[in-house]
């Protein structure tokens, strides 16, 4: 019987053995069910074929070619990455909206004695799920956010918290971000699949208990923070963490390091600022990068930009600041103190 879920928590506590994506590599790069493996029964190339074929000759021809080439590669994976399978083995299918691509892979599954079933409409259903959760109803968590200056550890503070039994979302790690203009860290996952990340958080979660969360701007790179979680995060109250310059410094130039020492690719991130902080800033800063001077460059960046901004839009927010924790150091030594802090914090707001 297709599986007909009702909510996502449904559909991601499924009772199978293996949930398998059997749409194009490329639908399932975008996003796709949390674990689900890819065993696509059209490649890229494939599903294209079949979709011109559907409209400039004929669905008729269009479906003729597409069964034999479903079929041809249902064969390829049989024999594949599926043979170690015993009888007892149950596999959820899914295509985009649980038509011909995941029935007929199915069918041919249990054909051979497999319990194999669908996800009755496919991915359009889970994608409906996740969007009733993060884009149409308010989210049941309540959330508090830690912020603070650039620079204060924030990011390197939340698994410190989770050892403590805190319950994090790190939205940054989510969105493989560092959430600043040279925040950067590699290819940021598609809006979709950001989305995908962060419903499968929440739903681990107690929402009897405070969820923490650091605080973000509504854009993490290229990623949207979706609304129902940015409409909860501009009512959360704060925890604001305060840290010396020289620490904050001493900290970036660490945690920064990979950037700091490309030199070219810091200029072309740099040079935009010109429009905002002037061209003899931007023109400084650019030559303390050329020279080397990490220190100088990271603690005029902090004092001429970061911290500017951060002050213009705390005046605009105006959060409710529960608690303000003043950090003398940042190494591990200070950062396990502050997380202690924050974490009886964060007990007073729980009872």
């Amino acid at each position: 019987m297709p599986l007909s879920p009702s909510s996502l928590t449904e559909l991601l506590d499924h009772t199978f053995d293996t949930v398998i994506d059997v749409r194009s590599p490329a639908e399932y790069a975008e996003d796709h069910v949390p674990g689900a493996i890819s065993l696509p029964v059209l490649d890229n190339e494939e599903r294209a074929r079949v979709g011109t074929l559907y409209k400039q000759v004929s669905p008729f021809d269009a479906r003729k070619l597409g069964a034999a080439l479903v079929f041809r590669n249902a064969a390829a994976h049989i024999e594949g990455r599926l043979a170690q399978h015993d009888g007892g083995w149950r596999p959820l299918v899914y295509c985009w909206r649980g038509g011909q691509r995941s029935g007929t892979f199915a069918w041919l599954l249990k054909e051979i004695g497999w319990r194999s079933d669908v996800i009755s409409g496919g991915y359009k259903t889970y994608r409906r799920l996740v969007a009733d959760m993060l884009h149409r109803n308010p989210l049941a968590f309540r959330f508090v956010q830690l912020g603070g200056y650039t620079g204060t550890a924030k990011t390197a503070l939340l698994p410190l918290l989770q050892a403590r039994g805190v319950q994090v979302v790190d939205l940054e790690d989510l969105a493989n971000h560092r959430g600043s203009l040279l925040g950067g860290i590699g290819p940021q996952p598609s809006q979709k699949a950001f989305e995908s990340a962060l419903a499968r958080e929440l739903i681990r979660l107690d929402p009897a208990r405070p969820v923490l969360v650091e605080a973000e701007s509504s854009k993490i790179g290229d990623v949207l923070i979706p609304p129902s979680l940015w409409d909860a995060m501009k009512l959360a109250p704060w925890i604001e963490l305060r840290a010396p310059i020289e620490a904050r410094t001493a900290y970036l130039v660490r945690a920064y390091d990979d950037i700091l020492s490309d030199s070219d690719g810091l200029q072309a991130k740099l040079s935009p600022l010109a429009a905002h902080r002037g061209q003899a800033l931007v023109a400084r800063w650019i030559g303390l990068s050329a020279a080397g001077n990490k220190r100088a460059l990271t603690r005029s960046l902090m004092e001429d930009h970061y911290d500017l901004a951060y002050a213009k839009s705390m005046r605009a927010l105006s959060p409710t600041v529960v608690a303000r924790i003043e950090a003398a150091g940042l190494d591990a030594a200070h950062l396990r103190d502050v997380a202690a802090r924050i974490a009886q914090v964060l007990q007073t707001i729980e009872t």
